[in-house]
């Protein structure tokens, strides 16, 4: 059997780096923690994604926590999506325990209590900065992916956003974009018809009947101005801290499609805004999605697709996304294959299907010849982890068993007051949070409308010419002839004829 010493060396050898890093805890050797023996993660992979897995209440929120405010202090801005509304106590500092001056005896490291920089964001109506986007920058192709559309309907789609980048209509809102529906089966049918071609009814019905759907969900709150700027995510403060920006999501846990809708528009966002960077020695942004769930069980074949892609491209730009959620199988296997870092807390099996499960999770692992990883899963305590990172090669660290450091900050949400005074003090509310209401398609076009039937209504309404004299009403027998629909049928097959 391996000793202690064998142990320690294994590890130490494993995690030497030689850039900065975040030191997560000391590894666990026989459910004891051997003291120095740290488990770091080197800041030049941390753009190579990764996931926060295990069952509830054995820790996942406190290890992001340690993970968000451990990159705010290397200067490293984090952006963090809070479903549950228990992490904005990273503002901050933490009281204090004796259990927890008790850890860090053991890991080896001093604690420090200290609060962060935060900033509060907002899709809904709740405190914190607005988050909007207009339809336009969603573009035709991510707006149909998200509607889940078929092939004609997308095609549809894409006319529209033609015909308004044409004739300048702006596309702000989903109203903006359901009157130009409207109109290009109605109203403007022979102008679409003339220069784009005919649009049928019951394709711009079922777009529609989509859209209501979205905005069911709140997605009229998020489509607007003023549009954020992602570079508002990569702030640093006065002391070098990146700031921890934390998007409240209290009140959209049951509305999956909105956000998963804002997730794949913010990440289309980063992607498309930051320049390539390369193999950097920290990541510019890291994104921590919890409950990431709630994204793939609601989530079309085509949006995984984007998922996918964008999880392969993004880290070119040196961002990092790493989900936080109950089981590794969550996760769709493409996505999984192309996270580094894999922090697997404690599973539960209680079930046949439990059993099934941690066996698939213990796949995701490394081999190691001191863990029986099966095992290890089920026996793990509250802030104790399985960790496998990369190194600063790229390749994959020793599996090991880890007592997780404690946050600084607090482990508890701030007050109403606190909340209030944060969002108060922030110099982004008040560049984001006046409601814009300009001239946009839905108003251009309702007064189109308006001037057309105004128009018809005259024509309608003019007296018509009497003729001074009158005329016969019977038609000559000759033009008779010539002008019925038997004599034309018959001149034209004679023509096929001849020309045969």
């Amino acid at each position: 059997m391996a000793t202690k010493e064998d142990f320690f060396a294994h590890i130490e050898k494993g995690y030497t780096t030689k850039g900065d890093f975040i030191t997560m805890g000391a590894a666990m050797h026989e459910n004891e923690a051997v003291t120095n023996a740290y488990v770091k993660i080197p800041l030049k992979t941390l753009n190579r994604h990764g996931l926060i897995a295990g069952a509830t209440g054995t820790g996942k929120t406190k290890t992001l926590q340690v993970l968000a405010e451990n990159l705010s202090e290397k200067g490293i801005p984090v952006l963090l999506m809070d479903l549950k509304g228990d992490l904005s106590g990273l503002a901050k500092p933490s009281p204090g325990h004796e259990k927890i001056d008790e850890r860090h005896a053991k890991i080896g490291l001093p604690f420090e209590a200290k609060g962060f920089p935060v900033e509060i964001l907002s899709l809904s109506e709740q405190d914190g900065v607005k988050l909007r986007a207009t339809v336009s920058e969603f573009g035709p192709v991510l707006l149909s992916r998200i509607l889940d559309l078929t092939e004609t309907q997308e095609g549809i789609v894409a006319v529209v956003f033609k015909y308004c980048d044409d004739n300048k209509l702006p596309l702000l809102d989903l109203k903006d974009f359901k009157k130009v529906l409207q109109y290009a089966t109605g109203a403007g049918k022979p102008e679409f018809t003339k220069d784009y071609g005919r649009i049928s009814t019951s394709s711009t019905g079922s777009i529609l009947r989509k859209i209501i759907e979205l905005e069911q969900q709140g997605a009229d709150l998020f489509f607007g101005e003023k549009s954020f700027d992602v570079n508002d995510l990569t702030r640093i403060d006065d002391s070098g801290r990146g700031y921890i920006n934390i998007i409240r999501l209290t009140d959209i846990q049951d509305r999956p499609k909105l956000f998963s809708t804002f997730m794949l528009s913010l990440l289309a966002e980063i992607y498309a805004t930051f320049p390539e960077q390369g193999d950097a020695d920290a990541p510019e942004l890291v994104l921590f999605i919890d409950e990431a769930h709630l994204i793939f069980k609601e989530a079309s074949k085509a949006l995984l697709d984007q998922i996918e892609s964008i999880v392969k491209l993004i880290r070119s730009k040196g961002i990092g996304l790493y989900f936080v959620t109950q089981n590794p199988t969550d996760v769709p296997d493409e996505v999984l294959a192309q996270l580094g870092l894999k922090v697997q807390h404690a599973l539960r099996a209680f079930t046949a299907k439990d059993r099934k499960a941690i066996k698939l999770a213990a796949e995701n692992y490394p081999i190691s010849e001191y863990y029986d990883t099966k095992t290890v899963l089920t026996t793990l305590g509250t802030g104790e982890a399985l960790i496998s990172a990369l190194d600063e090669k790229g390749r994959p660290t020793p599996l090991a068993a880890t007592l997780l450091r404690a946050p600084m900050s607090r482990m508890d949400i701030l007050t109403k007051s606190e909340l209030s005074t944060v969002v108060k003090s922030s110099n982004l509310v008040k560049k984001y949070n006046d409601d814009i209401d300009r001239e946009s398609a839905y108003e251009i076009l309702n007064e189109k409308i308006e001037v057309a039937e105004k128009e018809a209504e005259k024509e309608k309404n003019k007296p018509k010419p009497r003729s001074s004299s009158r005329r016969s009403t019977r038609q000559n027998p000759i033009v008779k002839v010539l002008t019925s629909a038997t004599f034309i049928r018959g001149v034209l097959g004679v023509l096929k004829k001849v020309i045969r």
